[in-house]
C-alpha cells in the first residue's frame, strides 16, 4: 500500500500568525530597538553579504534573559529546535539561526557604544509619560557579581627599606608634603576623595569609572569578610514604582560611596521627576559630599549615621536632638522649608519638672540643617517620619535580588569589563521593560474592570 503525503493547507508562517498570544510581545513592545539595530547593522555595501536577522538577534537576547537561558550555546540550540520560540523572537522561517560567534561579534559592537544606556532612558521616559513613576523617594545601594575572567595570581611585593626612625627635619617634611600633594593630584578621579566629584560633569564621571574586574571585599551579616573577583552594580531605584532610575557598572573594588554622586547627578539631570523629595541610603554612604550633593539638588537625605571614632555629643542625644537640663531629648516637631530649619519642642518629661519655670530649659529649639548637613536632616534623625522613609530603602535590595534570581545578573558569560557591561546594561534594560509591560497590562485590566 502506497503512502500518500497530504499537502498542507496553510504555510507555517500563516499557522504562527493564527496563534492567539505572542509570549514576548508585551516586553518587546516596550523596547525601541531601532537605535540598537542602527549600531549593529552593516554600514557599507562592500564586504561579506548580510544574511543575519539582527533585529531578531537583539530580541532573542532579551528573550534569553526572560526565559533564563544560561548560555548563548543553549540559546542557539533552543532557536534551532524550537520553531515557535524562533518565530516569537522575530526570525522568519527562511532565516538561518545565528551562530555563537555571530552573537559574540554583535556583543563586541555593542560594547563600543552607549546605545543600550540610551534605550534604557527611552524606556524610563515612556514609563514616566504614562504615569507609572510617581516616586517620592529614591533608594541607592550596590550589589556585587563575579566575573568570568580568571583572577590574576597574587604578586609578591618587593621588600622596601625600613623607614628612618624619628621625626623628619623641617626641610624633609616640606619636601614630603610636596611629593604627597603631587601624588594625590595625579591619582585617577575615583581614587581621590569623594568631594573631588562635586564639581565634575556627569559625562566625565561616568567616563572615568573603572570597569575592569577587580578583587572586592565586604562584610556579611555575620561580620565576616566576603571576597569576590568581579564587578559591582550600583542602582538608584524608585521605592514605590521599583523602576531602576539610574544604574552604574564598576569594578568590584570601588567603594559604594564613590558611586553615589554620579547616580545622584544622573537623577538630577536625566530624570525629570518633580515628585522626588528624599534620597535614602545605608551607612556605607555616610559621607559629607553626598549630603552636599543632595542638598544642591533641593532634596533631603535620609542616610544611616556611621559613627567614626567620634566623641559623644554634649547637650545632644545619639540622634543629635537637643536635651534638657536633665538630659531628656527634645521632640522633633516640623521642618521649615523656607528657612531650612528643624523645630524641636520641649520633652514630655519636662511638663512636671520643677526646673521648667526656672528659665533653664527653653520651650522650643530650632536649628538650621545647613549647620551640619550630616547630623541634621529633614525629617530629623530618630523621628518616626525618618524611620518610615528609611524603611523604604528595602526596595533597592529587593530589585538587586530580582536581577540576580530572575534576570541573570550574576551569570556573566563575557570576558573583559567592556563586554560584561553589555550584559549589565541588557539586564537592567530588560528589567525596566518587563516592569513597563506589567504596568501596562495591569492598567489595561483595571480599565476593563471599570468599564
Amino acid at each position: 500500500m502506497t503512502i500518500i503525503r497530504q499537502g498542507s493547507l496553510f504555510r507555517l508562517q500563516e499557522l504562527y500568525d493564527l496563534e492567539p498570544t505572542h509570549r514576548f510581545e508585551a516586553v518587546f513592545s516596550a523596547i525601541d530597538i531601532e537605535p540598537i539595530f542602527a549600531v549593529v547593522t552593516k554600514k557599507s555595501r562592500f564586504g561579506r553579504p548580510v544574511d543575519l536577522n539582527y533585529a531578531a538577534m537583539i530580541y532573542s537576547l532579551v528573550a534569553r534573559l526572560t526565559e533564563r537561558i544560561p548560555f548563548i550555546k543553549d540559546l542557539v540550540k533552543r532557536l534551532k529546535n524550537d520553531t515557535i520560540f524562533r518565530l516569537d523572537c522575530g526570525f522568519l522561517v527562511s532565516d538561518t539561526v545565528p551562530s555563537e560567534a555571530a552573537y559574540s561579534r554583535m556583543v563586541t559592537i555593542l560594547s563600543e557604544s552607549n546605545v543600550l544606556e540610551e534605550v534604557k532612558e527611552t524606556i524610563l521616559y515612556q514609563a514616566m509619560t504614562e504615569g507609572f513613576i510617581t516616586d517620592e523617594t529614591v533608594a541607592i545601594d550596590a550589589t556585587h557579581f563575579e566575573a568570568k575572567d580568571q583572577a590574576p595570581l597574587k604578586e609578591e611585593k618587593p621588600k622596601t627599606e625600613p623607614k628612618k626612625r624619628g621625626r623628619k627635619s623641617k626641610e624633609e617634611r616640606e619636601q614630603w608634603l610636596i611629593e604627597k600633594a603631587e601624588r594625590e593630584a595625579n591619582l585617577p578621579l575615583f581614587e581621590k576623595k569623594i568631594e573631588n566629584q562635586l564639581d565634575v560633569p556627569l559625562e566625565q564621571l561616568r567616563a572615568e569609572i573603572s570597569q575592569n574586574p577587580e578583587w572586592g571585599v565586604k562584610k556579611n551579616s555575620e561580620g565576616k569578610n566576603v571576597f569576590w573577583y568581579g564587578y559591582k552594580a550600583h542602582l538608584a531605584v524608585g521605592t514605590k514604582s521599583q523602576y531602576i532610575l539610574q544604574s552604574l557598572f564598576s569594578s568590584g573594588n570601588l567603594n559604594d560611596g564613590k558611586a553615589a554622586i554620579p547616580l545622584l547627578k544622573g537623577i538630577h539631570e536625566r530624570v525629570q521627576l518633580p515628585t522626588l523629595r528624599y534620597q535614602t541610603m545605608d551607612a556605607g554612604y555616610d559621607y559629607e559630599p553626598i549630603y552636599e550633593q543632595i542638598h544642591r539638588m533641593g532634596q533631603q537625605s535620609v542616610i544611616a549615621y556611621n559613627k567614626r571614632n567620634e566623641p559623644e555629643p554634649e547637650g545632644f542625644d545619639k540622634h543629635f536632638a537637643p536635651t534638657c537640663f536633665r538630659e531628656h531629648s527634645y521632640r522633633y516637631d516640623s521642618f521649615d522649608q523656607k528657612y531650612k530649619t528643624l523645630k524641636y519642642t520641649r520633652p514630655k518629661e519636662c511638663k512636671d519638672c520643677p526646673l521648667a519655670n526656672e528659665g533653664i530649659c527653653q520651650k522650643i529649639y530650632k536649628v538650621k540643617i545647613t549647620t551640619d548637613l550630616r547630623k541634621y536632616t529633614a525629617p530629623a534623625r530618630g523621628s518616626k517620619a525618618w524611620k518610615t522613609i528609611f524603611k523604604r530603602r528595602t526596595a533597592v535590595e529587593r530589585v538587586n535580588a530580582y536581577l540576580k534570581l530572575y534576570f541573570q545578573l550574576d551569570n556573566v558569560r563575557y570576558r573583559t569589563g567592556k563586554r560584561a557591561k553589555v550584559h549589565f546594561d541588557l539586564v537592567t534594560l530588560v528589567y525596566n521593560a518587563s516592569k513597563l509591560a506589567v504596568d501596562r497590562i495591569n492598567a489595561s485590566l483595571n480599565q476593563q474592570q471599570v468599564a
